[in-house]
């Protein structure tokens, strides 16, 4: 699922008309309608402030508002963007001050899903998976092994703890847990023990796995 972990501003110009797209991650219909006022009142003096959000894991629930502009010329445009590249639980606002110089509808909608696009560029956006947590318990002489097969298999490891025996904490991608336990099981001849965690919420960003906390 794709979400926005830090939101990013841009600005364009059309035809003498400035547009400033702010994109804010949000996780309620409440957040992001706070957000939006935040926006009008940091730019009262704009003619207009647009905005669209999208919320759910489905997209299940979106909003818009032209904010004065012709009707679909800018709400509707900005939200197809955003489902169009199928992120979740974001908002934006796109201010507008009017230079002097009728755009016509079309050109509104370019430019409102313009601002959009580059808005979500200066974000920073993530694929957020779900899966769960591995432990690997083996002898020193099976390290090595495991270790190639995760370097081969691209798995992700959140810690490594030496005892007599070793410890690998392994994090493993919903729709992988048979698979890769069939692989672990043959790269050391059946010489470990497996036990699964919890499940849970995560994103590669660079080279850091985030973790995302689950909301009671």
């Amino acid at each position: 699922m794709k979400i926005v972990y830090t939101g990013g501003e841009a600005e364009i110009i059309e035809k003498k008309s400035r547009f400033i797209a702010t994109v804010r991650p949000v996780s309620s219909e409440e957040e992001a309608v706070s957000f939006i006022g935040e926006m009008k009142k940091k730019y009262w003096d704009a003619k207009h402030n647009c905005s669209a959000f999208v919320l759910g894991d489905r997209q299940e629930l979106s909003r818009c508002s032209d904010d004065g502009e012709p009707a679909q010329t800018a709400g509707r445009p900005m939200l197809d963007v955003l489902l169009r590249e199928d992120i979740h639980n974001v908002a934006v606002v796109v201010t507008r001050y009017f230079g002097g110089v009728l755009l016509g509808t079309g050109g509104l909608v370019r430019a409102y899903q313009r601002a959009v696009q580059e808005g979500l560029a200066a974000s920073v956006v993530i694929d957020r998976k779900e899966g769960s947590r591995l432990s690997v318990f083996t002898d020193y002489n099976g390290l090595g092994k495991l270790q190639y097969l995760i370097a081969q298999k691209g798995l992700l490891t959140l810690d490594t703890i030496y005892t007599e025996k070793v410890e690998l904490l392994l994090l493993i991608p919903d729709g992988k847990q048979e698979e890769t336990e069939q692989e672990i099981t043959e790269a050391v001849s059946g010489n470990a023990r497996l036990s699964w965690g919890e499940k849970i919420s995560y994103a590669v960003i660079g080279k850091k796995i985030e973790i995302f906390e689950k909301k009671a």
